[in-house]
């Protein structure tokens, strides 16, 4: 069946080059192909002019172009926009295109940064996040995660700059798919954006950290740490059960000594949660241990759980104690609190029928 067949964006080159070698095709084909794929972006093999009627035909059985469905797209004032995936076998994934402000007069800048998901649900459980409430459903494959980056295009009309794994699922769960989209998105013949531009994100999978260290191009990392002791982690993250502060800690000090980027240490304000005096000075013990960027990102509230926000006095305080200990810090709030902007919340709705 053609449903069967492996969609072409989300073949690595190395792949591609293998099966030309196999079918006894020139290695200047490879860069043809390439160039159709991503540079003129057809949808059809026949579109592939300077090939012969019968690599095309090869081409056309072995591999097909496909394109997720965007079925809903919300905006926000700012520039912010969340859309909705279907994928072929009906699950929803969402995505978040965030423009870039101009530090020196907060306008909207020409920068996008794209918020990409890479799996359908999350299997961790995050007491504070809507992703987790309807579970694991499945992994996304490469060209589905590649697919949210080409539908945002689509609907900026413009090139993604920037790309953060911090959407629907933990991304080092799924590191068989998530790597060779790596490969694909940092390739010049590929999406060609920078591995310094693109951030993995984690909830503290520790065998996933261990491979990305592994691997050889210097992307960002973030840590969603969200607890700086194993009481606050225990209570709001079920991974921390199984890999504590003793496991992460270690593995992200790896991290650091294999010369890669400084991390950054992801941490969700909830009252009455982790925002105590003593949460904090745990937090800048772990930031300095690890020289570590710390975000602060007050909690976006999502129905039917039991955490809120700080007041925005209490944030700032928070951020000023870290600041103090000349910690690098920076205060996020999440743009698209009106949109179910906290991540899963869309899907959420539209699964429940909200």
């Amino acid at each position: 069946m053609a449903n069967d067949l492996p969609v072409i964006t989300g073949i690595t080159e190395s792949e591609l080059s293998n099966f030309l070698k196999e079918h006894g095709q020139s290695s200047f084909r490879q860069k043809q192909i390439l160039d159709w794929v991503w540079r003129k972006r057809v949808q059809t093999f026949d579109e592939m002019t300077n090939l012969s009627p019968a690599l095309r035909s090869l081409l056309a059985e072995n591999f097909r172009f496909y394109q997720p469905e965007v079925i809903e797209l919300t905006g926000l004032k700012g520039g912010t926009r969340k859309f909705l995936t279907k994928m072929e076998d009906g699950n929803l994934v969402e995505s978040v295109i965030i423009p870039a402000a101009r530090a020196e007069d907060g306008e909207q800048s020409s920068r996008i940064t794209l918020c990409v998901s890479s799996q359908v649900g999350c299997a961790f459980g995050c007491k504070f996040c809507a992703s987790g409430l309807l579970g694991l459903t499945r992994n996304l494959t490469t060209a589905e995660m590649i697919g949210q980056i080409l539908s945002a295009e689509k609907i900026a009309n413009h090139r993604i700059d920037n790309l953060v794994f911090m959407g629907m699922g933990e991304p080092l769960a799924n590191g068989k798919n998530l790597f060779p989209a790596l490969d694909i998105i940092t390739a010049h013949m590929g999406l060609g954006i920078g591995a310094r531009h693109i951030t993995i994100s984690t909830s503290g999978f520790v065998p996933g950290i261990k491979q990305l260290i592994d691997y050889p191009k210097q992307i960002q990392f973030a840590i969603s740490l969200h607890g700086a002791s194993n009481k606050v982690r225990n209570e709001i993250m079920p991974v921390n059960t199984k890999w504590p502060l003793e496991e992460l800690v270690p593995a992200l000090q790896e991290w650091v000594d294999a010369g890669k980027q400084k991390p950054t240490l992801e941490y969700i304000l909830i009252k009455d949660v982790n925002d105590s005096p003593k949460d904090c000075q745990d937090l800048i013990s772990i930031a300095r241990k690890l020289n570590a960027k710390v975000n602060l990102i007050p909690y976006n509230t999502v129905k039917g759980l039991q955490w809120t926000r700080p007041s925005e006095e209490h944030c700032k305080q928070f951020c000023k104690t870290i600041n103090y200990a000349r910690i690098q810090v920076t205060m996020r709030y999440e743009k698209g609190h009106d949109i179910n902007a906290a991540c899963g919340q869309l899907r959420l709705r539209k699964e429940q029928g909200i």
